[in-house]
C-alpha cells in the first residue's frame, strides 16, 4: 500500500495493474467547439469509462493492490453514486463483497446502479456524519475494507492514470482543465503533468457554490464548503488533506464558475458533440469558456469525468 505521494514508477505499475479492468477512453474533438473556445480543445472521454466516470480507476487499484487472501471480508464506502458503483463492480471483478452506504435521498436509477453491479446497499441519513458512521459500522461488524472515494494514495495513483493516458494520446498540449471535488483526479492529474512534462499547466475548476478549493489555495489551508448547492453533485465534497497537498505545489489556478454557466457549457457539449455527460464534467468546459484569454490558440486537455445522469431531469 502506498504510503506517501505516489511516483511516477508507482503510477506506472498502477496503470499496469488495472488495465484489464480499465477501458482506455478516447479523446475526441469539436471544430465547432473549438471556435467557440478559441484554442483546440481535447476531450477525454471518461463518461465512455466502465461504470461511466473515472472512478473506476482509482476503485480497481485501491482493490486490487490487496491480495486475494485480505479481500476475503470485503470492501465498504460511502457514496451518492459514481464512487459506489466502482467499488462495487471492482470488488465483483476481484471476487469480493461489496457494502455501499447511500444516502436515503439518493436516486433509485443510482441505487439500482450500485445493485446491479453485485454489491449490498445500505441506505442512511443524508449527512456526511451518518454516511461516514454507518460506513465504520459496516466495516467493524463485517471486518470489509473501507475504500475512501479520494483522500487515499492508491485512489490518486489510479485516478491519475486518465491524464497519463491523455497525454500520451495528444502531443504536444499546453495545459489540462479538470473539475475539483474531494480532489482525487485532480491531485492525480497534477502529479502525473509534474512527472511528464513540468511545463503543462494544471488548472482546476469548481463550482462557486462549492468554491472550496479555490478558497484553500489562497488560504493556504483548507478551508470547507459551507453549501452543497449546486448543479454538480460530484463536486460537492471538501477538498481532500492528501489532495491539498499536492494541489499546494502543482497546479496553476483553480476557477469558478456559475451555475448558469455550467449549464449552459453542459448544453454545448450535449449539442455539438451529441455525447452524455453529467454536470461535473461540463465545469471544466465552462471555466475555459469563461476565461479564454488564458488558452488562446493552445492545445488544451478537459477530462470529462462521467456520465451518470438521470436523462430524464436535465437541466436544459
Amino acid at each position: 500500500m502506498l504510503s506517501t505521494t505516489p511516483t511516477f514508477s508507482d503510477i506506472k505499475r498502477t496503470h499496469q495493474r488495472i488495465s484489464k479492468y480499465i477501458f482506455e477512453t478516447p479523446v475526441l474533438t469539436s471544430a465547432n467547439l473549438d471556435k467557440v473556445a478559441g484554442c483546440n480543445v481535447f476531450f477525454k472521454c471518461e463518461n465512455f469509462q466502465k461504470v461511466g466516470a473515472f472512478k473506476m480507476r482509482g476503485a480497481a487499484n485501491k482493490i486490487f493492490a490487496y491480495r486475494p487472501e485480505e479481500r476475503m471480508s470485503g470492501f465498504a464506502c460511502h457514496s451518492s453514486g459514481n464512487h459506489g458503483q466502482a467499488v462495487a463492480m471492482a470488488a465483483r471483478l476481484a471476487g469480493s463483497k461489496a457494502y455501499v452506504v447511500m444516502p436515503k435521498n439518493t436516486t433509485k436509477p443510482k441505487i439500482d446502479a450500485v445493485v446491479s453491479y453485485g454489491a449490498e446497499v445500505v441506505l442512511c441519513e443524508p449527512n456526511e456524519g451518518a454516511r461516514s458512521e454507518t460506513c465504520k459500522k459496516i466495516a467493524n461488524e463485517t471486518g470489509a475494507i473501507q475504500v475512501h472515494p479520494f483522500d487515499d494514495y492508491e485512489i490518486i495513483a489510479g485516478q491519475g492514470t486518465a491524464a497519463k493516458e491523455l497525454i500520451e494520446q495528444i502531443e504536444n498540449l499546453d495545459a489540462i482543465v479538470i473539475p475539483v471535488g474531494g480532489g482525487g483526479l485532480a491531485a492525480g492529474t497534477a502529479l502525473v503533468a509534474h512527472y511528464i512534462d513540468p511545463l503543462l499547466d494544471i488548472y482546476l475548476s469548481e463550482p462557486k457554490e462549492v468554491d472550496d478549493t479555490y478558497q484553500s489555495l489562497r488560504a493556504g489551508k483548507i478551508i470547507p464548503n459551507k453549501t452543497a448547492n449546486t448543479i454538480a453533485d460530484g463536486l460537492r465534497t471538501t477538498i481532500g488533506e492528501k489532495n491539498f497537498e499536492v494541489l499546494k505545489e502543482h497546479v496553476e489556478d483553480c476557477f469558478t464558475v456559475t451555475e448558469e454557466e455550467i449549464i449552459s457549457a453542459m448544453k454545448l457539449v450535449y449539442e455539438r458533440m451529441k455525447i452524455v455527460i453529467e454536470p461535473s464534467c461540463a465545469v471544466p468546459f465552462a471555466a475555459l469558456l469563461k476565461n479564454k484569454e488564458n488558452f488562446s490558440g493552445k492545445n488544451v486537455g478537459i477530462i470529462l469525468t462521467g456520465g451518470n445522469v438521470d436523462l430524464s431531469k436535465l437541466p436544459f
